[in-house]
């Protein structure tokens, strides 16, 4: 059973029919959402594909070249949708799991608000939209704050004074959008890291590998960012342009009116927290994967407590050609756990 029809499910699902897992009897996708798209038709219309900081195609199946200007909440669902419909993809929905537990004869059962499935192996592909990080500052702010999860563009911010909070991506594409219309403060718990070279292969290999320490210690999932550093997207280079990239360190505490750096308080407008999203995990709760460290300890994509259960766009594998990866990875190890011929959905 795969849980979530984002990349790394759908990547996932593609690898369960090439092994020879037979849709709807062999294993099913549980999608929450809907319609296909899966965190990308939550994202803000002003985010265009030229501006998106980076995508894969899934496998087997090119995303045909997009206009520039177009929304990504519409190019990627509608692509999506095709891959879905081209590869007759098991995925129901809408589906919400609420838990995954672990019954006596070595079974998962998987309780979710459409009933309830039983399954030999599990991979989780839930992502992080759903669960945005909103960090805890002293003092009340009578103004309006938002994450970026609910950041729609930058018309309704015009003419104001606008803190962007946050040194990830989500940020820089803020500050390139806001800074046109508002006048825009941007402020950072720490130093932004640049990185000015070019994303080789070699250099991804590398901060794989430092993530894959982080899981493989049952450590908290870091932001990518914070490995790879910032570097010379549309979006970075065109908040340059309006010089927004002037980060200020994080203010010391919230006041009805604004935000205070020991004694000086700025007054602002609005507060946007583009400080990130945490992994989607509550339903495997039950399964207790996780261990002192606050994470799950991790080999590979398998969760080292249970060999039943892996975790794909996460950690490492949190990103388009990592989340591709992780899907057939996966599925290679679900195949020597259960027998190629043997398979995942036992029922519903």
């Amino acid at each position: 059973m795969v849980i979530g029809a984002g990349q790394a499910g759908l990547s996932a699902a593609y690898h369960l029919r090439r092994r020879g897992f037979a849709p709807y009897d062999g294993f099913v996708v549980l999608d929450a959402d809907p319609a296909p798209g899966g965190a990308w038709a939550h994202r803000s219309p002003s985010l265009r594909m030229a501006t998106v900081h980076g995508f894969h195609d899934l496998p087997d199946f090119e995303l045909p070249t997009p206009d520039p200007a177009a929304a990504a909440r519409d190019v990627v669902p509608g692509y999506f949708a095709a891959y879905e419909a081209r590869h007759a993809l098991p995925v129901v929905r809408p589906v919400r799991v609420r838990a995954v537990r672990s019954l006596e004869d070595g079974r998962l059962r998987v309780e979710t608000d459409q009933g309830d499935w039983t399954a030999r192996a599990l991979i989780n592909a839930t992502g992080t939209w759903t669960r945005p990080f909103l960090p805890h500052y002293p003092g009340h702010f009578a103004g309006r704050q938002l994450h970026y999860a609910d950041y729609r563009g930058p018309q309704e911010f015009a003419g104001q004074r606008v803190v962007v909070v946050g040194g990830g991506a989500s940020a820089i594409q803020v500050l390139s959008e806001v800074a046109e219309v508002a006048q825009t403060v941007w402020v950072t718990r720490t130093p932004p890291v640049y990185h000015a070279g070019p994303f080789t292969p070699e250099y991804g290999r590398s901060v794989v590998a430092k993530v894959e320490e982080r899981v493989r210690q049952g450590l908290p999932v870091r932001s990518v960012v914070s490995v790879t550093g910032l570097g010379p997207s549309v979006a970075y280079r065109r908040a340059e342009e309006l010089g927004a990239l002037n980060r200020r360190p994080m203010f010391d505490r919230l006041t009805k009116h604004g935000v205070v750096w020991g004694e000086e308080e700025l007054p602002v407008d609005a507060i946007i927290w583009a400080t990130g999203f945490r992994a989607e995990l509550t339903h495997l709760a039950p399964l207790g994967l996780r261990g002192p460290g606050g994470g799950i300890r991790m080999d590979g994509t398998r969760a080292a407590a249970d060999p039943r259960v892996h975790l794909v766009g996460y950690g490492p594998s949190a990103s388009t050609i990592g989340a591709n990866r992780a899907g057939r990875a996966a599925v290679n190890e679900i195949v020597r756990l259960l027998g190629a011929s043997e398979p995942v959905l036992i029922g519903s």
